[in-house]
C-alpha cells in the first residue's frame, strides 16, 4: 500500500508558482524548488514527473487565483460599466507601480520566455489573454449600453487597446520607468474612453 502524501498538494504548487514567478522557468532550478517547496527532488519527481509539469500547475494555479481576483471587478454587478474598466486600469497600474521586486506578470514573463518554444504554454497564455479581453469587451459594451462609453466605438477593438497599454506598461515598469510614468500611461487608457457627446 503506498503510503499517503504528508504535504499540501496546494501549497506546493503555490510556492513553485512564486519561485518561478520571481526567476523564470529556465532560471529556477530544481534545488530552487526544493527549497521553496520544502520538499527534496525525490518527492518533487513523484508527485509532479517534471519541473515542466509543475511549472504548467504553477502558470493554471496563476491563471485562476492571482489573475482571477484581477479580474473580479470586471464582472462586479454592483458597479456600473464604466467604473468597472477605469477601476480594473487604476488598480492594474497601481499595482504595477508599486512593484519593486520586477516580478510583473508571470503570463506575460511566460510568454516572452517560452511562447515561441513551447506549444502548450503558448495555448495556456493565449486562452487566458482571450478570456482577459472578453472581460474588458463585455464591461466596455455593458457601459455603452448605460450610455457611459461612446458606442460609436468598437467595444473590442477598446478593449485590445486597453489589454495592449496594460502589457506594455507592465514591460515599462520592469525595463526601470518610475512610477509616475506607469500613472500617466493609466490616465491616457482611460481618456480613451470618452462619454458620449451631447447633442446641442
Amino acid at each position: 500500500m503506498a503510503r499517503p502524501r504528508e504535504f499540501d498538494e496546494a501549497e506546493v504548487v503555490q510556492a513553485a508558482r512564486d519561485q518561478f514567478w520571481l526567476q523564470g522557468f529556465s532560471g529556477t532550478s530544481l534545488d530552487d524548488l526544493s527549497v521553496a517547496t520544502g520538499l527534496g527532488r525525490g518527492s518533487l519527481y513523484a508527485a509532479f514527473n517534471h519541473k515542466r509539469d509543475l511549472f504548467l500547475r504553477a502558470l493554471d494555479d496563476y491563471a485562476t487565483t492571482v489573475m482571477g481576483r484581477l479580474l473580479a471587478d470586471l464582472r462586479d454587478p454592483n458597479k456600473s460599466g464604466r467604473d468597472r474598466v477605469m477601476d480594473h486600469i487604476q488598480l492594474m497600474t497601481k499595482r504595477l507601480a508599486a512593484d519593486t521586486k520586477g516580478r510583473g506578470c508571470l503570463m506575460a514573463k511566460s510568454a516572452a520566455e517560452m511562447g515561441a518554444t513551447d506549444k502548450e504554454v503558448a495555448r495556456r497564455i493565449r486562452s487566458w489573454l482571450d478570456s482577459y479581453w472578453r472581460e474588458l469587451a463585455d464591461a466596455i459594451r455593458a457601459a455603452q449600453r448605460d450610455g457611459d462609453i461612446d458606442s460609436d466605438l468598437g467595444a473590442d477593438e477598446l478593449a485590445l487597446l486597453i489589454l495592449a497599454l496594460l502589457r506594455g506598461a507592465e514591460a515599462l515598469r520592469k525595463g526601470g520607468m518610475p512610477p509616475r510614468a506607469i500613472t500617466a500611461i493609466a490616465d491616457q487608457a482611460m481618456a480613451l474612453l470618452p462619454r458620449p457627446q451631447q447633442v446641442a
